[in-house]
Order: C-alpha cells, then sequence, then structure tokens
C-alpha cells in the first residue's frame, strides 16, 4: 500500500492538525462503524494514522457487512437504542433525512471546511438546516469492459445495451470454444437489496423511464420504457450473465471479473484500484466508460453513490469524534483515499491535484461518468425511501427471476408505492 510521502509529509501533516484541533487533554478511543468491501479495514488503518498520532487518540473500525441495506437495518437498531459505544457512524448518501435526528449538527465545526466540497453533496447532506453528515468521496458506477478482449474480437466499447449484450454473447461464447468454459459476458448485481435499486434505476433512466419517483413526488415507475428496461436486463440471466448473478453483490462480480471470467462489470471506483492490483488476472487489460444507453435520445445513467461520516449525538466523547469527521473529510485524507483506493474526492480542488492524475487517471477520467449521476429517490420519498426502494427491488428481481412479468411487477409496485405514499411523502 502507497502512503503518501513518508516521514516528512507525516510531520508536516501531523504539525498541521495539532495546529487545528491542539493537543488532547486525554487520549480516548473512538469506535468507528462502516461497511467493508475489498481493502477497506486495512486501508483505515492507514487513513486514520496522521490523525492519532497528532491527537493521541486512537480509532477502532467496526466493519460491517457490504450490503448497505444490512448496514441500514444495524445502524438503525443502535440509533434507536441510542447506543453510547459507537461514536462515529460512516453513512450512505440516501441515509441523512432518515438518521437525522441521531447526529450531530456539524455546521459551525465545519464552516470553513464545507464551502470546499460539491455543493450539491453538503446539500444531500443537510436536513432542516443542519449538516448532519461530512462527505469523504463520492460514487458513481461505470462500465468495466475487457480491453484485450474488445480488440481480439475487434469490437468497441458498447453505447447501448442491446450492443453490450450482443458484444458480450459474442465474445463469450468465442472464448468458452477457445477453451475457457467460465467466461460470462457481463456481471452486475442482481441480489435482493439496495445495490439492485441502484443497477436497475440505471436501466429504467437510461430507458427513458424515468426515475421510480420523480423529485415532484410523482411515482413514475409503471410505463413502457422502464418496462423495456427491465425486459432487457431479465433476457440477460442465463444468456451473458450467471444464473447466479441473482445473489450478487459488489464483491461477487468483482471476483468473477478480477480472475478473468468477464468481458464486461458493472462497478463502483473501488473496484478500479483492486483490479490492477498485483494478484488479479485483469491488471492492465481493463478500462472503463459511462453505462450503456436503451438507445437513440437516451442519456447515460450512473446512480449517484457516495459515503459520508456522521457523529452520533449519543457519544460521550463528541469533540474527538468531530475533529476526526473533520479529518476524515479534508483535504489529507480524501487525497489519500484517491491515491490509495480510487475513491472521488468530494472537494472540487482535488481533481485537479497532479500527484492523484499520476497515481490514478481514472479519477480525472471519470467526471464523465460523474455528469450523467441519477440520485435515488430518497429526496422527494424521505423518511419512506427505504420502504420505496425495498418494494423496487424486489419488483426488479421477481421480474428477473422470471417471477411474472415486468408488465405485472410494475403495475403492481405502482399500487404499492401509491398506498405508501398516502397523502404525501
Amino acid at each position: 500500500m502507497r502512503i503518501m510521502k513518508g516521514r516528512a509529509l507525516r510531520a508536516t501533516a501531523t504539525a498541521a492538525m495539532l495546529a487545528v484541533f491542539g493537543a488532547p487533554v486525554a487520549a480516548v478511543e473512538l469506535f468507528y462503524v462502516s461497511g467493508a468491501v475489498g481493502n477497506a479495514v486495512e486501508n483505515f488503518k492507514a487513513l486514520v494514522k496522521p490523525w492519532e498520532e497528532a491527537t493521541g487518540n486512537t480509532v477502532t473500525l467496526v466493519p460491517m457487512p457490504a450490503s448497505t441495506t444490512d448496514q441500514f437495518g444495524q445502524y438503525r437498531l443502535w440509533l434507536a437504542a441510542g447506543a453510547s459505544d459507537i461514536d462515529l457512524y460512516q453513512t450512505d448518501v440516501i441515509w441523512a433525512p432518515q438518521l437525522a435526528d441521531h447526529f450531530v449538527d456539524l455546521t459551525e465545526a465545519a464552516k470553513d471546511l464545507a464551502p470546499t466540497h460539491f455543493p450539491s453533496i453538503i446539500e444531500s447532506q443537510t436536513v432542516n438546516g443542519k449538516l448532519v453528515a461530512l462527505p469523504i468521496f463520492t460514487d458513481a458506477p461505470a462500465l468495466y469492459y475487457r480491453k484485450d478482449l474488445l480488440e481480439k474480437h475487434g469490437k468497441t466499447p458498447p453505447k447501448t445495451w442491446a450492443e453490450l449484450a450482443e458484444t458480450a454473447k459474442l465474445i463469450q461464447d468465442a472464448e468458452r470454444a477457445a477453451g475457457n468454459p467460465d467466461m460470462w459476458g457481463f456481471v452486475w448485481q442482481g441480489n435482493a437489496y439496495e445495490g439492485l435499486t441502484c443497477n436497475a434505476l440505471e436501466w429504467v433512466k437510461s430507458h427513458g423511464g424515468g426515475q421510480i419517483v420523480e423529485p415532484d413526488g410523482t411515482i413514475s415507475i409503471n410505463n413502457e420504457n422502464a418496462v423495456a428496461a427491465l425486459e432487457a436486463a431479465a433476457s440477460w440471466v442465463g444468456t451473458i450473465s450467471p444464473e447466479g448473478v441473482l445473489a450478487y453483490q459488489e464483491e461477487e462480480s468483482r471476483g468473477v471479473w478480477q480472475t478473468g471470467n468477464a468481458v464486461f462489470m458493472r462497478n463502483w471506483p473501488y473496484a478500479y484500484t483492486l483490479g490492477n492490483g498485483d494478484d488479479s488476472a485483469v491488471k492492465g487489460l481493463f478500462g472503463v466508460t459511462t453505462l450503456p444507453v436503451g438507445g437513440e435520445g437516451n442519456t447515460s445513467a450512473a446512480t449517484l453513490g457516495g459515503w459520508n461520516v456522521a457523529v452520533s449525538k449519543y457519544s460521550t466523547k463528541q469533540e474527538a469524534a468531530i475533529s476526526l469527521a473533520l479529518y476524515l473529510a479534508g483535504p489529507e485524507a480524501q487525497k489519500q483515499r484517491a491515491i490509495n483506493e480510487s475513491n472521488l474526492p468530494t472537494i472540487i480542488s482535488l481533481y485537479d491535484d497532479p500527484e492523484i492524475a499520476a497515481a490514478q487517471p481514472i479519477i480525472p477520467q471519470w467526471k464523465d461518468v460523474f455528469l450523467n449521476a441519477v440520485p435515488r429517490p430518497s429526496a422527494p420519498t424521505l423518511g419512506k425511501y427505504n420502504e420505496v426502494s425495498a418494494k423496487f427491488w424486489s419488483a426488479v428481481h421477481s421480474t428477473l427471476s422470471g417471477n411474472g412479468t415486468a408488465a405485472e411487477n410494475l403495475e403492481l409496485l405502482e399500487a404499492e408505492l401509491t398506498e405508501i405514499k398516502g397523502s404525501g411523502w
């Protein structure tokens, strides 16, 4: 693992943090809860080490399952119980409206830092005028493709989903015939969880089918373009995607991809660095591009993701916790995440940082993906978002599994969402 620039930078960083945070009065141990994929646990230890050295405090990571659905459920249990032994929570971009009452208002503490971030991301973490979490990195998925295989078979990165399916099938079949029976055309996240909401929103939006629930609160999902999108995705299962994709989350998809057994993969930026690791069968053999569109006149859609850090109002060590939150959301930690984990910064100036561009040329390239980002409908549905998302991914999973047609399942979904909405979100 590459850790910035050695002792000189570490000494400078330590001095700077002491100037900002002051020397510790009495060292404390903080507990930070977060989902974990890839090398997250190992990377976190290196990430917080400068802050620990500067303050004398220590941080223990409490790893959670990779599934954001499982994380959210556990978070709600802890927060509802007023758990004081968790000091900081790493939160998904969509959770702020639902968990805001349990977090410390960071508006004053971050008054100098917040303006350096993308305004839209700061806005997404502001609830009723209170900044309840600080952005630590943003996220938007892309289409990973095997450059070597496309070149070998005379193909280019696909622009439409239909072209992806055609290219994936051609190369998959040719590679199987050439001696790799494990080759698949396309891997993605088809399990019944929040990740399927992200994937399916991209299919629907890029076919001109809307955003499930529109920004004005209108339920839009039951339309012919959305039906076409889900029918197309269902046709992939068992043809260019393994039957098991219906149980895949991010890491299962990456596992197939990184062993060299997929032509295309839909995944988040974290998979880029891992895919170029020394233990990867696809090191140096792949590129990334924007996700395909449904057809002419449509635009690519990449579900807006991203992670933030919130301080629990039940913590008995809030001063130290706020200090850590500011560090993790600040330029040094964001730069380290960008270089070591290919995480996309939320601090605007870091996109022009030459060291980041040299270490991770993918980050400047990801601007095009980020410009096509589409938010999940957490803003219009407020506290009902998780229920809305669960109904959506269940309808999609049923369709992909062959339990009812897309038209039948979306009609039923519309009725369910109307009931959830009631007289208003």
